[in-house]
């Protein structure tokens, strides 16, 4: 079985198309200080904070206003955008995620990310491209692919009702509510700890390979479905703050081709801090 869509390109196949024109790459982190340390030749940085998250509210910047981001990278339409990024390319799925959302073409991964680049020792630089601004033509965002408060505690029924699946991405132990964030992380942020009532716990790092590259299409295809996560239900997933769904949500919608997915990005940190809305919760002390 291969892979739905032609979503990935490979560390080498990047190495072989360095500064090609209509080849626009992007790097995008976690640490947002790592592209300073050293980049793949050519790759632009985005801030996933700062370039992407509205400055006063927990909103994303406009559609409008990421066509000017993308314009002042000097991106244009036609450009194939390859993104990569750190730890196995959460942050990268993530933007990938937030481009697919507003309207944007033409996106890939760099299958294995970052981490793979360095650990074959390929090239790395310092050195801060320059591209002219290009006027990037105004966005249309698609919400079928966001998933909202409201609309997630309405799909606990659908879930129950066996039409649509829930999918929380995080460690066992924050599903649980042992913790209310990754390990080796301060648990802050959360008042409350569990997962949304329905939800199936599939950890994002189930999906790849010790390189940080995915697993096969053959082996997505069974991890999700002895979870009950089908092709014929309607899907939202969710962990923290959205970045490791939106790289489950990139293995569900672009490597396996479900139809109906959608990524929850108020995601814990919203479900938990929220008044009135359920949880479930495994963890006990006792």
């Amino acid at each position: 079985m291969d892979y739905a869509k032609d979503v990935l390109v490979s560390t080498e196949w990047v190495a072989e198309n360095l500064n090609r024109e209509g080849i626009r790459l992007v790097e995008v982190d976690e640490d947002i200080l790592l592209y300073e340390t050293g980049h793949i030749p050519g790759a632009v940085k985005i801030d996933w904070q700062g370039d992407f998250w509205h400055p006063q509210e927990r909103e994303f910047i406009s559609a409008e206003e990421l066509s000017a981001l993308l314009g002042r990278l000097g991106i244009k339409p036609d450009d194939q955008i390859v993104l990569y990024g750190d730890k196995s390319n959460w942050w990268a799925a993530y933007a990938y995620w937030f481009l697919s959302y507003n309207g944007v073409q033409n996106l890939k991964l760099m299958n294995g990310g970052r981490q793979k680049w360095v650990a074959e020792g390929r090239e790395l630089t310092t050195d801060a491209p320059s591209f002219g601004p290009t006027e990037y033509p105004a966005l249309r965002r698609d919400e079928s692919l966001r998933a909202y408060r409201d609309e997630v505690k309405a799909h606990i029924e659908a879930v129950r009702a066996g039409q649509g699946a829930m999918v929380d991405v995080r460690s066992p132990d924050e599903f649980s509510g042992k913790v209310t964030h990754m390990p080796n992380y301060p648990q802050e942020g959360v008042l409350r700890g569990g997962h949304i009532p329905g939800a199936a716990n599939i950890p994002w790092a189930r999906a790849t390979n010790e390189d940080g590259t995915f697993r096969s299409a053959d082996e997505l295809k069974a991890l999700y479905e002895a979870e009950g996560v089908t092709p014929d239900k309607d899907v939202i997933a969710y962990c923290r703050i959205a970045e490791r769904s939106s790289h489950s949500w990139f293995v569900l919608r672009e490597l396996l081709g479900y139809p109906r997915v959608r990524n929850y990005d108020g995601s814990w940190t919203e479900w938990g801090n929220a008044v009135g809305l359920p949880i479930e919760k495994t963890y006990s002390e006792a």
